[in-house]
């Protein structure tokens, strides 16, 4: 442990209310050992900074490049020895426990605080705040019941997606709805069970008017949330920074494609008119500023036939599309989450490249590897060079994401058409 840990010094500043600076020796403590943490510490370790992560995986990604507490998110006892163990502490995704989060925030130095989490962990709050900003989100309305259900389809029209407000990601947790006879089975598919008073599902009695009235769901209350189709030309990214000071940057947005509801490449410059890719990187700019955040938000957002912006999805962390960053930046998102978590000056986020990133999955690993080890000829005669990033998690499987590649290249379309050709994107 570096000099002036948090958690054991009694004559520490008031942790919750001071921002400081962390130079670097200073020990970043991660929630969370996954590939994201792993990257943040072989770029942060770059810089004179040591890392600890937690997470319940033995010899979890993050854990192979630095010190690991191997615990549950919930293990309060490990969340205090994490505290002893850094100078400040961050996450590397946003499904870490709150309350944890709350209780490092009164205990140690968490410059991203808990709230974000919250609001992010819960699709309805994050909506809210995202309109609070002034920023725009596809029409959506809360599903409580499948009454609720069915009088959001009929206000909001079909198709339109019915989700889970908590958990979910790569396409679990939802469902596309396109006519009136799926409502119900996907209702019953994604609605805890238990989770809504009589008279909510098909075939109990419902309370008396007055009743249900009063025991009408608040926001929180509501496990589902059904959002209008957007006609999309394309869906895009920006991975925007805020430090402690208030300085603020974004990166390049990109724009990406999702096979079988996981990402699959991402394209920088994202293909679509200057204007509306600076109108991302501003509205993105909007939202963390708005929401007071430390650290990094990757905000995605549709962009329609007549270019409008509509927010999707924050998360508050490193993202999957911004690892382009990694090699095509003048600083990458893991550095520079680590430079605001430590409230160091923003790097440059200049892109030095055009860069293509495709995500390598578990069956695709063997081939990508393999074919690192041997001469690339498609590679030399488009002109690509293609940088392998694999991940270190002990048990491949089809549709987990193992790596990925950034293609540099002087045209986007060169990088894809490495990717076609070389068939490992094919199973």
């Amino acid at each position: 442990m570096s000099g002036g840990g948090i958690g054991g010094g009694a004559d520490m500043p008031d942790c919750k209310t001071q921002p400081r600076m962390l130079r670097p020796g200073a020990t970043v403590g991660v929630l969370g050992g996954g590939q994201l943490g792993r990257m943040m510490a072989l770029a942060g370790s770059a810089m004179g900074y040591r890392f600890v992560a937690l997470d319940p995986a033995p010899d979890a990604p993050c854990g192979q490049v630095s010190p690991q507490i191997v615990a549950a998110y919930d293990d309060i006892n490990a969340a205090r020895e994490l505290a002893r163990r850094a100078d400040v502490i961050t996450y590397e995704f946003e499904n870490v426990d709150a309350g944890v989060a709350a209780l490092l925030a009164e205990e140690s130095y968490v410059p991203q605080g808990s709230a974000l989490l919250y609001t992010t962990q819960h699709r309805l709050r994050e909506k809210a705040a995202i309109e609070a900003a002034g920023v725009p989100v596809a029409p959506y309305r809360k599903v409580a019941s499948l009454a609720d259900l069915t009088a959001a389809a009929a206000e909001l029209g079909l198709p339109a997606v019915l989700k889970t407000v908590t958990g979910g990601y790569d396409g679990k947790g939802q469902a596309v709805l396109r006519r009136e006879d799926e409502l119900e089975e996907a209702f019953r598919r994604l609605a805890p069970e238990g989770a809504f008073p009589a008279g909510t599902v098909p075939g109990e009695t419902a309370p008396a008017a007055e009743t249900a009235s009063a025991q009408a769901p608040a926001v929180e209350d509501a496990p589902l949330v059904l959002e209008k189709f957007v006609p999309f030309r394309c869906e895009i990214s920006v991975i925007a920074a805020r430090s402690s000071r208030g300085e603020v940057k974004s990166f390049p947005a990109a724009e990406n494609i999702h096979v079988d509801n996981i990402l699959h490449l991402s394209i920088v410059p994202a293909r679509v008119p200057e204007e509306i890719r600076q109108r991302a990187c501003e509205l993105a700019e909007q939202l963390i500023a708005g929401l007071n955040a430390v650290g990094l938000l990757a905000v995605e957002m549709f962009v329609t036939e007549d270019g409008e912006l509509f927010v999707n999805e924050l998360a508050p962390r490193p993202h999957n599309s911004g690892h382009y960053t990694m090699d095509a930046c003048a600083t990458s998102q893991f550095e520079q989450h680590v430079r605001a978590v430590c409230n160091l000056p923003l790097g440059s986020t200049d892109l030095l490249t055009p860069a293509v990133m495709v995500n390598v999955l578990g069956q695709h690993l063997e081939g990508a590897v393999g074919r690192f080890c041997e001469d690339d000829e498609e590679a030399n005669r488009l002109g690509v060079i293609p940088k392998l990033h694999i991940y270190g998690k002990t048990e491949s499987k089809t549709g987990r994401k193992m790596g990925h590649i950034n293609l540099l290249c002087k045209d986007t379309a060169d990088a894809l058409a490495w990717v076609e050709q070389t068939n490992l994107w094919r199973n």
